[in-house]
């Protein structure tokens, strides 16, 4: 174990992970702490990378950070499987998406013009067109629209190689907890632990619970769709992401609670809308159905940088729905920061004195 390192991560889920593999690979020493890597939001989020379908009202600040880190992806990925020749479910088929009645597709117009009026790249569909690109959606559909740019990666392999890629640049791995940030004898320490950065800094970081479901098509076969579903189907709001697999993810309730039950009218609700929209998915195994509990913070956005009056801690946390797409612009924005001193300008709408 390192006796001193030069930076401390709380945090094994992917931004820590990412953080910690590219201050090593820029030569610093990282011991990263975390009792159980990869446990947290990480291990139920769908792994959307969706810029544009998580563009929402009010949120124009977020959605160009989102936006500039859907950009880092293509390099991030590249250079995380050359560094550990793993595949990680990084896919760039695009995601539908659909309303299933006039008032569901009256639902999603309002919100893609929204994100076209920001000059995002959406684009309407006829049902005819949407059913050219995925057959397996209903005939019952009103409409959609694609957004080519957003794109998948599977999170649950993404932090198995991220911890590989930092473990191979030299990052120790402690498994122990951390209850106050005083332990740490580093000079630098960055806190990255999702709902548990409340109590480690007081930051205002709440549980935001989520329940996700896990599909399997018959015979391990690849799904019968290809792109990221996102759609309204009687009002509710669902996702499915295939894999290549065999799996498809189910999506996801947005509950103001902090437990992690499963319960049987949230499954009732994600697989009616699920087969509303896909038929055969009614014929799919359901293999899983859990619950995590995502980093909110009051607007919505992560908290990033420094904490004001805490000199040497920075934040790496509040992602909420958005950790997976944010990873490679969190881990370059906070490790500049480390290495240089010097903040990017991107970081200034994101800081933690926004709350103070």
């Amino acid at each position: 174990m390192l006796t001193r390192p030069d930076v401390a991560i709380v945090g094994a889920g992917p931004v820590g992970l990412a953080i910690a593999w590219r201050c090593a690979t820029r030569g610093l020493r990282v011991a990263v702490h975390d009792p159980a890597p990869g446990s947290g939001a990480s291990r139920v989020a769908a792994g959307m990378l969706a810029p544009v379908a998580e563009a929402y009202f009010g949120e124009r600040e977020l959605t160009g950070l989102l936006t500039a880190s859907a950009a880092r992806w293509p390099d991030f990925a590249a250079a995380l499987a050359a560094a550990t020749g793993r595949e990680f479910g990084y896919r760039t088929d695009g995601t539908l998406v659909v309303g299933l009645t006039g008032d569901d597709l009256a639902e999603a117009r309002r919100l893609w013009s929204y994100q076209q009026g920001l000059g995002l790249p959406i684009s309407a569909l006829r049902p005819s067109q949407l059913r050219d690109r995925e057959p397996a959606l209903t005939p019952r559909l009103r409409g959609g629209a694609v957004a080519p740019g957003d794109h998948q990666v599977d999170p649950r392999r993404l932090v198995d190689a991220l911890r590989v890629a930092a473990e191979r640049a030299g990052v120790t791995l402690v498994p122990g907890p951390v209850t106050r940030l005083a332990e740490l004898a580093a000079p630098v320490v960055v806190v990255a632990a999702g709902c548990g950065a409340a109590a480690l800094t007081g930051l205002p970081v709440r549980p935001v619970k989520g329940q996700v479901l896990r599909l399997r098509a018959p015979d391990h076969r690849p799904p019968g769709f290809r792109h990221v579903i996102r759609g309204y189907a009687d009002g509710e709001s669902v996702y499915l992401v295939p894999r290549d697999s065999g799996e498809v993810v189910v999506g996801a309730t947005v509950e103001e609670r902090a437990d992690t039950e499963v319960t049987a009218g949230a499954v009732l609700r994600l697989l009616r809308a699920a087969v509303d929209l896909v038929p055969e998915l009614a014929e799919y195994a359901l293999v899983e159905a859990t619950a995590g509990l995502r980093p909110g913070t009051p607007d919505n956005a992560p908290i990033l940088g420094p904490l004001p009056g805490r000199p040497g801690v920075l934040a790496a946390t509040g992602h909420h729905r958005h950790g997976i797409v944010l990873t490679p612009v969190t881990a370059d924005l906070i490790t500049d920061l480390i290495v240089t001193g010097e903040p990017d300008p991107l970081l200034t709408p994101f800081t933690a004195d926004r709350f103070h």
